[in-house]
């Protein structure tokens, strides 16, 4: 277990894996949450706080409450608005990255590694920023488009990408990738104790600021 304090890892060039290095995204990439902001930039803070207190009267969890607040607040809005939302965002979200991660992620791409932000944000902003930094993918919240290409409220999958999901979102986006019996060498990075499960199936698992020790 290592921290981002410790300088670049030296990759396993005799493994004959394809190597992988999956971000977390606020708190690790990102210096702080970015949701938040993102939805008081798109519904402004009076909804923002009313959908989290409606979403609460019948959340049986974090993950739940979010799931139900977000729909709450695109529900019937064009997937299109939320898609422009994003893109607009972006250039906030660039003095918010940490230098040193920048420098790993800089690091993964000359050695050839697949970059993905695995995140619990929403993919409306983390998908234009990935294209921006040359990533290779985000995954991240992505909620349901109707055929008239309206949100309706719904998550795609119905989870947050937290905990487990992220790698189960991992593990089906390298199968798509490298093939679904291909192992891969993972590096990961996360802050918080919804990137333990992503840490734990990590050949080189990296804590971010006050988790660089491992422990909560």
């Amino acid at each position: 277990m290592t921290s981002a304090a410790d300088g670049p890892p030296t990759p396993d060039t005799t493994s004959g894996r394809p190597g992988v290095a999956a971000f977390d995204f606020d708190g690790t990439l990102a210096r702080r949450d970015t949701l938040v902001p993102f939805l008081r930039h798109a519904c402004g803070t009076p909804r923002v706080v009313a959908a989290t207190a409606r979403a609460a009267l019948r959340a049986r969890d974090r993950d739940t409450l979010k799931v139900s607040a977000v729909g709450h607040l695109f529900r019937g809005r064009p997937a299109a608005e939320l898609d422009e939302l994003g893109r607009a965002y972006v250039p906030t979200l660039v003095d918010l990255l940490r230098p040193e991660l920048v420098e790993r992620v800089r690091w993964h791409r000359t050695h050839g590694h697949a970059v993905v932000i695995v995140s619990a944000s929403l993919g409306a902003y983390l998908r234009p920023l990935a294209d921006r930094l040359e990533l290779d993918a985000a995954l991240a919240v992505e909620l349901v488009v109707d055929a008239d290409g309206a949100l309706t409220g719904a998550v795609v999958g119905d989870l947050n990408t937290r905990g487990p999901e992220k790698v189960a979102r991992l593990r089906a986006w390298t199968g798509q990738r490298f093939g679904v019996d291909v192992p891969f060498e993972l590096w990961a990075y996360g802050d918080s104790s919804g990137d333990e499960e992503l840490l734990a199936l990590a050949d080189h698992p990296t804590w971010v600021g006050r988790r660089s020790d491992g422990t909560a």
